[in-house]
């Protein structure tokens, strides 16, 4: 990266503000340290000490475990809230084509605390009662779900995530490498679940995408079965990104 000028690009004409804004341009291409925030900004230390020290008490900054500066939990979860009711609404027909593929029940759910929210669900054949339907809460503790929603949290969440939680580190860790998660469902002790995670812009996770079905063929998930889930979580996360970049395209 190279230095800028000592004078912030002007966008509010509010000087504080204005240096904020450049300070958070710089650590949304990446975790960057006080002296990176100096050089590409060419603010004075101090005052770029002061404003992101500032930033950061007001969580709109955070520290990774280096040190270095990232974008805090505040502007992510304004992001995931903005971005919750056009989630259930595009999940709808991907989740009813996942049934329709795989004959099993596939639903999307958020964290919200420590439970996990039941978004979205699909469309249930005559017969077949709804195990599970929208709006239900259950503790994010136990089940791929809960590791899904869990292993992609900053340290502090996921710390406190992993008290008294039915999973380890180390199983979140193998979560992340391989980006999908299988197992049992801890409330339906006869079904297992294979679940991916939902993406919004910048990769953060804001959901997780499930296909339940019977342990006797849950047990070891098909190459379809779990090519089926991950390729519906993906679309589900590129039409987030879509729906973004028309925005930021549409004329102001």
């Amino acid at each position: 990266m190279t230095a800028a000028t000592s004078q912030p690009a002007r966008i509010s004409g509010i000087g504080v503000l204005d240096k904020a804004s450049t300070l958070l341009a710089v650590v949304e291409r990446g975790p960057a340290s006080l002296a990176e925030l100096v050089a590409v900004t060419g603010f004075a230390r101090p005052t770029a000490h002061r404003i992101a020290r500032g930033m950061e008490q007001l969580g709109l900054l955070d520290r990774d475990f280096q040190g270095r500066f990232v974008v805090g939990p505040r502007l992510g979860n304004i992001a995931v809230e903005a971005c919750q009711d056009q989630l259930a609404k595009a999940a709808a027909p991907i989740l009813d084509d996942l049934r329709g593929l795989t004959g099993l029940h596939a639903r999307l759910f958020r964290r919200h605390g420590a439970m996990q929210i039941c978004i979205g669900t699909s469309s249930e054949r005559d017969g077949d009662g709804e195990q599970l339907p929208v709006g239900t809460a259950r503790p994010a503790t136990a089940g791929p779900v809960a590791q899904i929603l869990l292993a992609w949290e900053n340290p502090e969440i996921l710390y406190e995530g992993l008290c008294g939680a039915g999973f380890t580190a180390a199983q979140l860790a193998l979560v992340r490498r391989r980006g999908w998660a299988h197992g049992r469902d801890p409330l339906m002790p006869t079904e297992a679940s294979t679940v991916a995670p939902v993406c919004a812009p910048g990769n953060q996770v804001v959901a997780a995408l499930g296909l339940t079905g019977p342990q006797n063929r849950m047990e070891n998930p098909s190459r379809l079965l779990l090519g089926a889930v991950i390729d519906a979580a993906a679309e589900l996360s590129d039409g987030l990104r879509r729906a973004r970049a028309g925005r930021r395209l549409a004329p102001q």
